[in-house]
């Protein structure tokens, strides 16, 4: 099955969700973290579209080792955007917990982060009347490769049923800057830390996978080889998403027709 992306039939079905959450809601507008990563800035982007820019609240929240390349490119799409924002620094609670954040409480202390930046959001959002705006696709719900009430938290998600690689050409055809579409993927947890390092298989290769695992329902091993995929790259990313199965408990997700994402998947060998 030869699968075709209707890039400007997701950018109007997206923009329409967040317009009509809004409405629903009775409320002001919308609050999301921006992190300089192509996620928050494609979900930003769709939100300004949609509901305007007066209506789109962004923060920034760095941690002490964040890269000045993911402040520099939130802070440049926030101006781009033309939308108010906050920078509230994350270091004093963080450090507060961690008082050293070595190897063996690395990834505790990322996810720390994360949570905190989540409880930020939702703070503000109280304060100012908002939804809380989701930053996370399709490729990471699947894999579970978000931090459960961190960044998987969030009012409504309008980019859930869209793939990493799907979201880069919503990307481009919306004006989000290259320089934030073409870095690696990282969720700046830590320096030097990057998405497809920590998983080992590269997005564009995760989503040939998923679309053949999850939209068509393959399970066959010789039908994913026949495809040209690696029989070891899809192993791993079945075992995401199954032993994360637990975390695919979201929000309301922009519907863009797809299968839903089964709870767990058996490859025949």
């Amino acid at each position: 099955m030869t699968y075709k992306f209707d890039c400007d039939n997701a950018i109007t079905t997206i923009q329409r969700f967040i317009t009509g959450q809004l409405a629903a809601s009775g409320l002001s507008g919308y609050v999301i973290g921006l992190s300089g990563g192509i996620d928050s800035a494609v979900s930003c982007a769709l939100a300004v579209r949609a509901v305007g820019s007066e209506k789109v609240l962004a923060v920034l929240m760095p941690y002490r080792s964040s890269s000045e390349s993911s402040r520099s490119d939130a802070r440049a799409l926030v101006e781009q955007l033309g939308i108010e924002h906050r920078t509230v620094d994350i270091s004093p609670m963080i450090d507060a917990y961690f008082p050293e954040i070595t190897e063996p409480v690395r990834l505790r202390a990322g996810n720390k982060m994360a949570r905190e930046r989540m409880s930020i959001l939702f703070d503000i959002a109280a304060e100012t009347g908002r939804l809380v705006l989701g930053t996370g696709n399709r490729t990471e719900i699947c894999l579970g490769y978000t931090t459960l009430y961190g960044d998987s938290a969030c009012s409504i998600n309008p980019i859930g049923e869209l793939y990493k690689s799907e979201v880069r050409e919503i990307a481009r055809k919306i004006g989000v800057p290259e320089s934030i579409i073409t870095k690696a993927p990282t969720a700046d947890l830590w320096e030097g830390q990057t998405d497809e390092g920590e998983i080992g298989v590269t997005y564009e290769q995760i989503d040939r996978i998923l679309r053949m695992l999850v939209d068509e329902g393959v399970t066959s091993l010789k039908q994913l080889e026949g495809a040209g995929l690696s029989t070891v790259d899809a192993s791993k990313v079945v075992s995401l998403l199954n032993r994360n199965a637990f975390k695919r408990k979201l929000p309301e997700i922009a519907p863009l027709g797809k299968r839903p994402v089964p709870e767990r998947i058996h490859l025949d060998s």
